[in-house]
């Protein structure tokens, strides 16, 4: 399926999801955005201080490519040369700079995606003058290689993938990351693959495109979700030496560079958190996937346990996802959730459910009073 006049473009349903609820007259738990509920490290908050303290001198531009510091401990971390690394202004940036440099070298070409997908990658490529393909995921949810390999052409400027994966949940396999770099480099394509859900890996399976060390894969990310803070809008992205001068020119002009107190707290956060904060987020969702789900199975939907991130789908009979079929939960069983056909059409029939929220266990007992009573 190819669009040439997306939605996800044209209209952002998550924003017309957020107000209505917001509108609502009742109490509404919210599972609609990914953005964490949980506290950030106590490093970040110490860092923040610190640069509040510190010398007016570094409250000016920061170097447009990233803080020293921030570069360092990334480059260290994911075991790549410091000159890749170009710190971004959340994932988002990240995966646009990657897009846009796939797009520049094949202009007006397609970009192929999964279906379902999270909305901006279809979004940001009709933005920047390219075509979407979208690929049906396979039946379990993970991406179907060899689909890809099939609508791949001439004309295929880029592979955006997200793994650990919204909406779905699937941790894809490092040998299907690594045949869709196989695919993409068939095509003199670039495989963007997406990891700003890498701290979210439940099934211990995850394993970075970056161990490839392939010339034609870009990697992005942000610390938004892995640190508890989207409105710090820090992220990176690791590109090939050939393509980092353009990247860079373009974040420049975008821009001109990060935040440079937000840059200065995830340094210090990063260099002070040990590994148990990250295990006790995760050990905080499997509780609520645990929870939510089972609340799902008295409600007799069919659902989606992820893998990794912290999202489910969900299928209840005879209640398709569409968005005024989500704002009949948010009016008369007081949750809030997104629409499946947001995502394309695979799972157009499902409703998304964000797990960012310590109210999991009242949420699932509204569903699933709201579907026994119906």
């Amino acid at each position: 399926m190819t669009d040439t006049d997306d939605d996800a473009y044209e209209e952002p349903l998550f924003q017309r999801v957020i107000e209505y609820a917001a509108a609502a007259d009742t109490d509404v738990v919210r599972m609609v955005s990914g953005h964490p509920d949980w506290e950030p490290p106590a490093a970040l908050r110490e860092g923040l201080k610190e640069y509040a303290d510190g010398d007016p001198e570094s409250f000016q531009y920061p170097p447009r490519e990233g803080l020293p510091e921030l570069r360092s401990q990334i480059a260290e971390r994911r075991g790549v040369a410091e000159s890749r690394v170009v710190v971004t202004n959340g994932a988002a940036e990240a995966n646009y700079l990657a897009m846009a440099e796939a797009l520049d070298r094949k202009p007006g070409s397609e970009v192929l995606v999964t279906d379902p997908v999270y909305p901006y990658y279809p979004g940001r490529t009709t933005m920047l003058g390219g075509e979407v393909t979208r690929v049906p995921v396979a039946a379990d949810g993970h991406v179907d290689v060899e689909a890809m390999r099939d609508a791949a052409s001439a004309d295929t400027a880029a592979i955006v993938v997200n793994t650990p994966n919204n909406p779905t949940g699937a941790v894809y396999s490092p040998d299907a990351v690594a045949a869709l770099a196989d695919v993409a480099a068939d095509f003199d394509a670039l495989l963007v693959a997406d990891e700003v859900y890498d701290h979210f890996d439940l099934s211990g399976r995850f394993e970075s495109a970056l161990t490839l060390d392939r010339d034609n894969v870009v990697v992005t990310t942000s610390f938004s979700k892995s640190l508890g803070i989207t409105g710090f809008r820090v992220g990176y992205a690791v590109f090939p030496e050939d393509q980092i001068e353009a990247a860079l020119t373009r974040h420049t002009l975008v821009n001109v560079a990060v935040s440079r107190p937000a840059q200065a707290a995830v340094a210090a956060a990063l260099r002070e958190t040990p590994p148990s904060y990250y295990e006790s987020i995760r050990d905080t969702l499997r509780g609520r996937i645990d929870d939510f789900t089972a609340a799902l199975d008295a409600a007799g939907a069919e659902y989606t346990t992820p893998e990794g991130a912290f999202y489910v789908l969900a299928r209840f009979d005879g209640f398709p996802g569409t968005l005024e079929n989500v704002e009949r939960l948010i009016d008369d069983a007081g949750v809030a959730a997104m629409p499946g056909a947001a995502f394309g059409e695979t799972y157009e029939e499902w409703i998304r459910f964000t797990l960012c929220t310590d109210r999991v266990d009242e949420a699932a007992g509204r569903l699933a009073a709201y579907f026994e009573g119906g």
